[in-house]
């Protein structure tokens, strides 16, 4: 086998999707450099380094103590020479990427890693893209990788991706060794303005979705905003579905603030995106701050807004078959739907985040013949994490825009008349 690319083979995955380890990291030169994947992709680095990144950068702080971490915003902040590795504890680190985003910033991160003479040279792992591989046999293949290349407790792991890479490799830190470091590096809107941001980590079970993981906070998350240049109309619009969220449940401003820039967040301009994610991440810092694992009171779980519908959804379509903010979409028009009916909260907020989401081109119904029924829906429900003593509480507005309550105190026959009408 070739020195240089040592190929990871698996049973568990069919031969087209097939992760792989690329090779140590031994260049020492200013020189970046040219890795070639096995699928005949190429990845280079661009020769230079930004240095306006500094300039434009603002941090958002996680306050849980000693486990306290900062969130970097700005655009350029990948290619920051000691921004990453001053984050990388002990000697070793190993970036886990997908097959999407690793040809397009894998070396920028493995050149920025190089520099760092405390940083012995290491692996990265590619994995399949897709939220049908955020399962335990795609975790297991970072466990193989994270012994195969020796990593130890004092090591690193660099998540580089969306959330299902994020989440994955957050799960992976946690249980490899009893907990080793990680750092997240978003490239989705979606992982920036929430999965990244708060330690939860999981994957998928065929039954429900993120049903095994932890609570696990990384070392930072490094947001760079020039990465959502590349990433796809529709997972914008998806990662734009969360920033609605924290309007409806706690910053009526932010919500008003999205009705007259939605357009401008759809362009990408700069100012708008910055705005939305800083802000987002300030909203979810300060919940986690507040109630890091979903106490009794209930005050992350509002974080949930519309996902316990939205989970039924991508379980009861297949997973991948829509993004996670397009199911997060639909189930936050049926929780606000729900609270209209119990005589929660107005009407006119039910139309207003209707057409907001519209706007973004999100889903706001089901499509035709998708399958889903009132009994799939309670099936799938039933196993959601907020049931309690087999009581399912639910995420529901009530009073004015930006206020929510976490409660099992609903008419039953409410939730099923909603659900009756989405389907």
């Amino acid at each position: 086998m070739p020195p240089l690319l040592r190929l990871l083979l698996f049973t568990s995955l069919s031969a087209s999707c097939q992760p792989f380890l690329l090779p140590s990291r031994t260049f020492l030169t200013c020189s970046p450099p040219t890795h070639a994947f096995s699928r005949g992709q190429v990845i280079t680095m661009a020769s230079s380094t930004s240095t306006s990144a500094v300039s434009t950068m603002e941090t958002v702080h996680v306050s849980l103590g000693d486990r306290s971490y900062p969130i970097y915003i700005g655009p350029g902040l990948l290619k920051q020479p000691n921004l990453l590795t001053q984050h990388v504890t002990g000697k070793r680190c190993m970036v886990v990427t997908n097959d999407r985003v690793g040809p397009l910033y894998l070396s920028t991160a493995e050149y920025i890693l190089a520099q760092s003479p405390s940083i012995q040279p290491g692996d990265s792992l590619v994995l399949p893209d897709g939220e049908a591989y955020k399962d335990m046999p795609t975790l297991n293949l970072i466990m193989d990788a994270a012994l195969s290349t020796k990593l130890d407790r004092k090591s690193t792991l660099v998540a580089l991706g969306g959330g299902v890479i994020g989440d994955m490799v957050g799960f992976a830190a946690a249980i490899y060794q009893r907990g080793i470091n990680f750092i997240q590096v978003p490239t989705t809107l979606m992982a920036m303005v929430d999965s990244a941001v708060g330690g939860k980590t999981a994957v998928n079970h065929k039954l429900g979705k993120n049903m095994i993981g932890a609570f696990y906070q990384p070392q930072c998350v490094i947001i760079d905003t020039d990465t959502l240049s590349t990433l796809p109309d529709r997972e914008l619009a998806s990662g734009i579905a969360e920033i609605v969220k924290y309007g409806l449940i706690r910053d009526p401003e932010l919500f008003c603030w999205l009705e007259d820039n939605m357009e401008k967040l759809l362009a990408r301009e700069p100012a708008a995106l910055g705005h939305a994610i800083k802000r987002s991440c300030e909203n979810k810092a300060e919940i986690v701050a507040l109630d890091e694992r979903e106490g009794e009171a209930g005050i992350r779980a509002t974080l949930n807004l519309g996902h316990t519908f939205g989970h039924a959804v991508e379980t009861g379509l297949g997973y991948g078959k829509w993004l996670h903010g397009e199911a997060v979409s639909l189930g936050m028009v049926m929780a606000v739907d729900m609270s209209v009916r119990l005589g929660w909260v107005d009407r006119e907020v039910y139309s207003r985040t209707v057409g907001l989401l519209q706007r973004a081109g999100l889903p706001v119904a089901l499509p035709e013949e998708s399958g889903m029924d009132l009994e799939k829906f309670e099936a799938t429900m039933s196993l959601d994490k907020k049931v309690s003593d087999g009581v399912l509480r639910l995420i529901l507005l009530k009073g004015a825009l930006g206020h929510c309550v976490f409660t099992s105190a609903y008419d039953v026959e409410v939730l099923r008349e909603t659900i009756r009408a989405y389907c």
